[in-house]
C-alpha cells in the first residue's frame, strides 16, 4: 500500500476548527488507540461501520488495521476469515455474543430506526458500560462523515 496516498478534493478539513476537535476525539477513541473496549470488538465494529458507508478511505483503513492488529498482536488476533464475512455476521456462528451485539447495535444505529432501535440499546447495556458504549457510538460515524465531506480519495502513485 506504499503506492497509495490519499488527497481530500473537496476541502481540506484544517479549514474548519471542528477537525482540531476531531483529531482531539481521535486521541481517546480513535483506531490507533487502545481503548477500554476489548480491541477486537473495536477493530470489528470500525470496519463494519466502514462496510456501511462504504466510504474507500474508511473501507481501506480499517482493513489495514484489522490485518495489522491480526499480524502483531498475537494475544488479540482477529482471525482472517472473521474479517472476510465480517458483512454476512448474523450467518455466521464464529463472532462471540459481545460481538453480535455489537453489531446489531451498530447496525440499528446506522439503520436510524427510532422504532427499533430501543431493543438494541438495551441489550447493549448488558454488556457494556455508559461510557463503552458511548465510546462505540463515537467511533461508528465522526470520521467517516468528516472524510466523506472532505472526499478523501485513494489514489495510486506510479
Amino acid at each position: 500500500m506504499d503506492d497509495i496516498r490519499f488527497a481530500n478534493t473537496r476541502f481540506d478539513p484544517d479549514f474548519v476548527a471542528f477537525h482540531g476537535i476531531a483529531k482531539e476525539m481521535a486521541i481517546s477513541v480513535g483506531y490507533t488507540v487502545d481503548m477500554f473496549v476489548d480491541a477486537k470488538r473495536a477493530q470489528l465494529l470500525r470496519l463494519r461501520v466502514a462496510q456501511m458507508n462504504a466510504y474507500c478511505y474508511c473501507l481501506i483503513l480499517h482493513t489495514i488495521a484489522a490485518h495489522n492488529q491480526h499480524n502483531q498482536q498475537h494475544n488479540q488476533d482477529i482471525h482472517p476469515a472473521k474479517l472476510a464475512h465480517l458483512a454476512n455476521w448474523p450467518q455466521s456462528t464464529v463472532f462471540s455474543p459481545a460481538v453480535q451485539v455489537v453489531m446489531a447495535y451498530c447496525e440499528g444505529l446506522m439503520d436510524y430506526d427510532l422504532a427499533g432501535f430501543e431493543p438494541f440499546h438495551q441489550t447493549m447495556t448488558d454488556h457494556f458500560s455508559k461510557t463503552e458504549i458511548a465510546a462505540i457510538v463515537i467511533n461508528m460515524n465522526l470520521w467517516a462523515c468528516l472524510q466523506l465531506t472532505q472526499s478523501t480519495t485513494p489514489i495510486q502513485e506510479s
